[in-house]
């Protein structure tokens, strides 16, 4: 058994893969802790059916966070790997300057929608809407080109509650117009991450002169995506194409699962 590990800014995600069996898919099930409840991963690895062999994982949560979690796994006899951002990773391409600057969690999430694609795709936009929202796109060369880092919806709000003096903490209704407060931050803030993902949808098809498929992640996603597929309607129907995002559950995850893989295969 191979643990998973995806600790992010809030939450700890974690999954396993059967290493006597890496043909099967990853745990049908990731579970997620609140990032600073480590006692809950403890608790966690005890109640496994059997004892883990190691852990491939990536961290973006800071140093202490990521010894924190060695530790546990340690005591359970389980030795982590951090798993960072390279030049080249299973085929995918980094076009960063700086490879390793990337961010370890964004390139596993792109490593994981790869896994579920055939050799030849179209072009595609992952959109995560954690903490901060990322929007990043990967050629029909599986060549990452480039993304973009916004604040997320939870953090749009209390920005707003907290850099202000009347603003409150708001969870309105998304309207086209709004006539309260509430209603007014809960559109601007559905209506900025879904200019985003369409700004990056309409500069994927001027690049690739096809459309990209639309993947989305992430626990901010129920609060945007009716405001994200109505405005990628509006403009994906001045080329006859509507695209429909596919929310995927975990994608780090996945893409944590694929290295693992290609890690048992190469020690094979």
């Amino acid at each position: 058994m191979i643990i998973l590990i995806d600790s992010g800014n809030s939450r700890l995600k974690v999954g396993w893969l059967d290493a006597s069996n890496p043909d099967m898919p990853r745990e049908p099930a990731a579970v997620a802790f609140d990032g600073l409840d480590l006692d809950a991963l403890d608790g966690w690895l005890t109640a496994l059916p059997r004892p883990p062999l190691r852990a491939l994982g990536v961290n973006v949560a800071g140093e202490a966070r990521g010894t924190a979690i060695a530790a546990i796994l340690q005591k359970h006899g389980c030795a982590v790997t951090w798993s960072l951002s390279q030049a080249t990773t299973l085929g995918l391409v980094n076009s960063y300057r700086t490879p390793t600057q990337l961010g370890a969690d964004r390139w596993a999430s792109l490593l994981g929608v790869l896994s579920r694609l055939p050799g030849a795709h179209p072009p595609f936009v992952l959109a995560s809407f954690g903490t901060a929202t990322t929007i990043d796109t990967v050629g029909p060369d599986n060549v990452f080109a480039g993304g973009l880092i916004l604040p997320g919806p939870a953090m749009m709000r209390h920005a707003l509650a907290h850099g202000t003096a009347n603003l409150p903490i708001a969870h309105g209704q998304v309207v086209p117009y709004p006539t309260d407060t509430h209603e007014a931050i809960a559109s601007g803030i559905a209506a900025a991450q879904a200019g985003a993902v369409v700004r990056q949808w309409l500069a994927g098809r001027q690049r690739y002169g096809q459309t990209p498929q639309i993947y989305a992640a992430g626990g901010g996603w129920p609060e945007v995506h009716q405001e994200i597929e109505r405005l990628l309607a509006d403009a994906g129907g001045a080329f006859g194409a509507v695209p429909v995002p596919v929310y995927l559950d975990h994608p780090v995850l996945d893409g944590l699962a694929a290295v693992a893989r290609a890690t048992l295969d190469a020690n094979a």
